[in-house]
């Protein structure tokens, strides 16, 4: 594939070629993401499984909802930070740096859930939370930049292959931090994860030389007044939440789902503010406005398949741990370790999917590749209805139940997720880029609440077959019309 820089400064950049053959500064953020991912496949592995163990076992004690619930709204939380994570991306630190502070954040977040007592735990989550909002948007803006703008085949492509490669730590990341965390110590698996994105941090401090000038400096820079309204605003919302929670602890009437109550509030409110924020921003142009307004349709869809992709770490992990057979070899396979099964699938899919759309090229529109996406996600849940249903007597089945639905999942992300931020960044006006990143996450937020959500609404502890099949037939309508509304959407969109 050829990679072709924005900027004349980025020329001589891409040229220099190191592992693969493959231009530096692709190496360098290729490294940096192999370890933060490291680190959050990690920590999300061993997540739910730590807040359901008894605290007899080291682990909170919680009920399987409330933990899908807090599995849930913090992965909502991961992307309700990326809306300020993309504006200081943009108007304040520029994308290297904001990637930087981003990286900084998480390790010291993996250090607080490395440490073994619970009242580390929430900081822990909401340091990890914020740096991933701060790191994501801008890595996407940073690897957009190398991109021409009129080059959507290669984009699509390019994301698709970046997705894939990650995967490779990803797919480590479950089974050794899984097996630490469960067989030796809780805390001693979040401080693996910990010190994965410290290695992280070193490989982008180090080959950041050959990024040029991209990335340096804000894309549109705040004024002083922008500045101080912003920093103003957040001392008096910090002010706020520092007092109201405070008086709920004094009178001692505080629960950690007071807080879940504000995130899930947020997942709702943040996407109807931040769209008409920009809406109304006068540098629009009138066909610029039309694709922001007609984004809201993918945007939309988008809370769909993150709501039913994101219980992959939650529900899912929950039937492995309860329902599912894992003895093989005379011995108990980690429950963690099914997690391993989608980034290991992200691999062998990826490839396809990269291929695909470099031959199909604009023949297949971004509405059609989310179809798919949505398709193969049904899909998943409708096998876990069957898997659910043979369990339904309280017997153990086979996990290659959870290894087809996991295939079907894995699919569903490679064909959705890259395409998705590859389109957002097509769509975006010039100077709104990591914003628009950030919007495509907060997609992420409104589906993480709502997926959190859906377990303890359905009343159940474990999911049923109609838990899975519901959920399996809302995906499967929702990609059915995105097929019939594809020449609109392709015709306002522009992808």
């Amino acid at each position: 594939m050829t990679i072709a820089p924005v900027r004349p400064e980025a020329a001589q950049q891409s040229a220099e070629t190191g592992l693969l053959g493959r231009p530096r500064w692709f190496n360098t953020l290729f490294g940096t993401d192999v370890w933060e991912r490291f680190s959050f496949y990690g920590m999300t592995a061993i997540l739910v499984l730590y807040a359901t163990e008894e605290k007899s076992g080291g682990g909170l004690g919680m009920s399987k909802a409330d933990a899908t619930l807090l599995f849930g709204l913090y992965m909502a939380s991961v992307f309700i930070t990326s809306v300020p994570g993309g504006w200081l991306g943009d108007r304040i630190l520029g994308s290297y740096r904001a990637v930087l502070h981003g990286g900084v954040t998480i390790g010291l977040g993996h250090l607080c859930l490395a440490v073994p007592h619970p009242g580390f735990f929430y900081p822990g989550l909401l340091l990890i939370a914020a740096g991933t909002g701060l790191l994501k948007p801008n890595m996407a803006s940073l690897l957009s930049a190398f991109y021409r703008p009129d080059d959507r085949a290669g984009r699509d492509a390019g994301f698709a292959i970046f997705y894939m490669s990650v995967q490779v730590s990803a797919l480590l990341a479950p089974i050794v931090v899984g097996v630490v965390g469960e067989r030796v110590n809780w805390h001693l698996g979040f401080g693996l994860a910990a010190a994965g994105m410290a290695a992280g941090l070193l490989q982008y401090v180090r080959g950041s030389r050959h990024f040029g000038d991209v990335g340096r400096v804000p894309e549109r820079a705040a004024t002083p007044i922008q500045r101080d309204r912003v920093r103003r605003a957040s001392l008096a919302g910090g002010a706020l939440l520092l007092l109201g929670y405070g008086t709920d602890a004094a009178l001692g009437s505080f629960r950690i789902g007071h807080v879940m109550a504000l995130i899930g509030l947020l997942c709702v409110v943040l996407p109807v503010y931040c769209f008409t924020r920009l809406l109304r921003n006068p540098l629009l142009t009138a066909d610029e406005r039309t694709r922001v307004k007609t984004y809201i349709w993918l945007f939309a869809a988008s809370a769909v398949f993150w709501a039913m992709f994101l219980q992959g770490g939650s529900v899912f992990t929950l039937f492995a741990k309860e329902s599912t057979d894992r003895e093989m070899f005379g011995t108990t396979i980690p429950a963690s370790w099914f997690h391993a099964a989608i980034p290991l699938f992200v691999l062998i899919t990826a490839p396809f999917f990269a291929w695909l759309w470099t031959h199909a090229g604009s023949r297949v529109a971004t509405a059609v590749k989310y179809a798919i996406g949505m398709s193969c996600t049904g899909t998943a849940y409708l096998v876990m209805s069957l898997a659910a249903l043979s369990a339904s007597g309280g017997e153990l089945v086979s996990p290659l139940w959870l290894i087809v639905a996991y295939l079907l999942l894995a699919a569903g992300e490679v064909s959705f997720a890259p395409v998705g931020m590859s389109a957002t960044t097509a769509i975006a006006p010039a100077t709104f880029v990591s914003q628009m990143v950030s919007l495509f996450w907060l997609s992420g937020a409104l589906g993480g609440g709502l997926g959190g959500n859906a377990l303890k609404v359905s009343g159940d502890d474990v999911p049923g077959p109609g838990y899975f099949l519901t959920l399996g037939l809302v995906v499967l309508a929702v990609g059915a019309g995105l097929l019939l509304a594809r020449r609109p959407l392709t015709r306002r969109l522009g992808v």
